[in-house]
């Protein structure tokens, strides 16, 4: 897969130079869940209790625990059935969509002085003016920064207020509808993510953003972490959620293998025809 995907970026990025990375550098982009985790402000927080912890009457150690959650919390997946009547459930989503090449596109610069910022069509061609269209049927992930501030909710959602009261004081940066049409109907990408709480900015009223990816069947991942990890515009992720039956969201397991990338050389021609 790695090299198939070596060739194909070459090909669509002959700018580029990859080098291929052995097996042990996969990237675990998942938070822990446990009681620190962040939930929307609607939705109960993340429980485990301890059903066993001890030796039995039969002489060996045994340890149980059982937990509760909402589909939509910590690091997780959006099935299309959140937002469309007829989109897809988790356990209906192809499998191909939850893995293989991505693209990770750095708005920080943007992101981080703004929290109600929304990611533009020129943030997207900004990034491929540097590394080349995204390929077709990548997965696009979007680095904002915010994962840096998990797990303090003030910080990362924009309040620590609970209950349907606190929606409104959410804060934090998301993908604009027409930049998610213009990745839909340009680059033709089967999944998207990013390291906020929600694919739609925080400030968002009626969700469009989820909305549309909903619409064309396009699972988003959300609460991505460890972006920072990868240190490199291109790696092929594994993105698998527990299989709830009818469910519209999952947590998820998410992982990432870097492919590194090197800028070209700048020749002494020219660097002397720029002189």
């Amino acid at each position: 897969m790695i090299k198939k995907w070596i060739f194909i970026a070459a090909l669509l990025c002959p700018t580029a130079i990859f080098a291929q990375i052995s097996s042990k550098d996969w990237i675990d982009l998942t938070h822990p869940f446990d009681s620190d985790t962040v939930y929307w402000p609607t939705s109960e927080p993340f429980s485990l209790q301890v059903v066993y912890d001890g030796m039995t009457t039969e002489g060996y150690y045994y340890r149980a625990n059982q937990y509760q959650a909402a589909e939509h919390g910590g690091t997780h997946i959006d099935a299309p059935s959140h937002f469309a009547k007829n989109g897809r459930t988790v356990g209906q989503i192809p499998l191909s969509q939850l893995m293989g090449n991505a693209v990770i596109i750095d708005v920080r610069q943007q992101a981080l002085p703004d929290d109600d910022y929304l990611i533009t069509i020129g943030d997207i061609k900004a990034w491929e003016k540097l590394y080349g269209d995204i390929p077709n049927n990548s997965i696009v992930l979007f680095y904002t920064g915010y994962s840096d501030f998990w797990p303090d909710r003030f910080r990362y959602l924009g309040t620590v207020l609970k209950g349907q009261d606190a929606v409104a004081g959410l804060h934090f940066p998301g993908l604009a509808k027409d930049t998610a049409e213009w990745l839909i109907s340009h680059r033709n990408i089967k999944a998207v993510g990013i390291d906020t709480a929600s694919i739609d900015y925080g400030q968002t009223l009626r969700y469009p953003t989820h909305q549309t990816l909903s619409a064309h069947n396009i699972p988003i991942f959300e609460n991505v972490a460890n972006l920072n990890k990868i240190q490199s515009p291109f790696a092929e992720v594994i993105a698998l959620p527990m299989d709830i039956k009818n469910g519209t969201g999952a947590p998820l397991r998410m992982i990432a293998k870097p492919i590194p990338y090197e800028p070209p050389e700048t020749t002494d021609e020219t660097t002397t025809s720029n002189q």
